[in-house]
C-alpha cells in the first residue's frame, strides 16, 4: 500500500481527498514560494507551481505518493489568484460578473518510489450571474472571497452567483477527484474495494 501525502494545508483539499480515499494520508504544506515564470502561458504556469510544489514536499519523504495542486481563475487569458484585500476582491467579481470563464488546475502525483511524476491539466467552465454592486459588497462583507481564487466559492455561499458549471465540480473546489482518482489507479491505489474474495 502506498503512503499518500498532500502537498497542501488548505481544508478543502484535504476533505477532498478524504472523499476519494478515507483518512490514510498524511498533510504536509508545501514552503514553496510561487513565481511568475515570465513567457510560460498561464496553463503551464499552473503546471509548473504544481510540479514544485510536489517536488518540495518529495524532500522530506523518502517513499510514497506525494499529491499537489495548483486552483486559478482563468479570464481572457489572465490568471486571477485570490484577492489580497476585500476591494480587490470586489474588483475580481465585478470583471467576472456576467461572464464565462475556466478554473484551472495543475494537478501532479509523485511517486517517490519509481520517480515517476505524472502532472496534467483540468479545466472547468464556469457560467456567471451577472451580479448587482450592492450584491457583490454583501458578499465580500461575508468573508468567503477573501482566500478563494477568483474571489467565490462555489461550495460555499457563492454557489448563489453561479449560474452553471461545465466540467468537474471538485475541480472548481481545488481538487479535480475524476482526474486524480484515473491517476491514483494507475498507480495502484485502491479507490474501492477491489480485492473482493
Amino acid at each position: 500500500m502506498h503512503k499518500i501525502i498532500l502537498a497542501s494545508a488548505s481544508p478543502r483539499r484535504k476533505a477532498l481527498l478524504k472523499q476519494l480515499i478515507g483518512d490514510n494520508f498524511l498533510v504536509h504544506a508545501s514552503s514553496y514560494v510561487e513565481s511568475p515564470y515570465p513567457g510560460l502561458h498561464p496553463e503551464e504556469l499552473l503546471l509548473r507551481h504544481s510540479a514544485e510544489k510536489a517536488r518540495d514536499v518529495a524532500k522530506h519523504f523518502d517513499s510514497g505518493l506525494v499529491i499537489s495542486a495548483d486552483t486559478s481563475v482563468l479570464f481572457n487569458r489572465e490568471l486571477m489568484g485570490k484577492p489580497k484585500s476585500p476591494e480587490e476582491a470586489e474588483k475580481m467579481l465585478k470583471l467576472l460578473s456576467g461572464q464565462r470563464f475556466l478554473v484551472v488546475t495543475g494537478l501532479t502525483v509523485l511517486d517517490l518510489d519509481s520517480g515517476t511524476e505524472i502532472s496534467e491539466l483540468e479545466s472547468t467552465t464556469i457560467w456567471m450571474d451577472e451580479i448587482s454592486n450592492e450584491r457583490i459588497s454583501a458578499y465580500v462583507r461575508t468573508g468567503e472571497p477573501l482566500d478563494k481564487a477568483g474571489a467565490f466559492a462555489v461550495q460555499g455561499k457563492g454557489a448563489a452567483l453561479v449560474e452553471k458549471i461545465e466540467g468537474d465540480f471538485f475541480n472548481v473546489v481545488g481538487l479535480p477527484l475524476f482526474r486524480l482518482g484515473k491517476i491514483l489507479h494507475r498507480a495502484g491505489v485502491p479507490i474501492f474495494e477491489e480485492n473482493l474474495s
